[in-house]
């Protein structure tokens, strides 16, 4: 029997990859046009906004390693999947050494025969 987590973990796996290329590029096709993100600076919706926020973070964060760890589950359908996280990252800021960690949450669909990220609540 398949684990029906493979995909959807799989999916997650390039997205953490995408986001440290630091290629905004490499990052927006795995999100959804109507996504929706909560993070520490506030509320961005649609794939334009989060795509600027995104690059605040790029440009604020340097040389980012961004990593995602301790996944679990908690929904799985054919269409859609659910799962929360511990986030960590390190980067150099205004020229100083720096990191931080936090919880996330990531709510992902298929669409088109792919994966997408249609939420993600990131808190620290």
């Amino acid at each position: 029997m398949t684990d029906p987590a493979a995909e959807p973990a799989a999916f997650l796996r390039r997205y953490e990859q995408a986001t440290n290329s630091h290629d905004l590029q490499r990052v927006l096709p795995l999100i959804a046009e109507d996504a929706v993100y909560w993070f520490s600076d506030g509320s961005h919706r649609g794939r334009a906004e989060i795509a600027g926020a995104i690059e605040r973070t790029f440009a604020t964060i340097r040389d980012e390693t961004y990593e995602i760890s301790d996944v679990e589950w908690v929904a799985l359908a054919p269409g859609h999947a659910v799962c929360r996280y511990r986030f960590s990252w390190t980067g150099v800021v205004d020229g100083q050494a720096r990191s931080g960690a936090g919880r996330g949450t990531n709510v992902l669909v298929r669409r088109d025969g792919g994966w997408l990220v249609l939420h993600e609540h990131l808190s620290s």
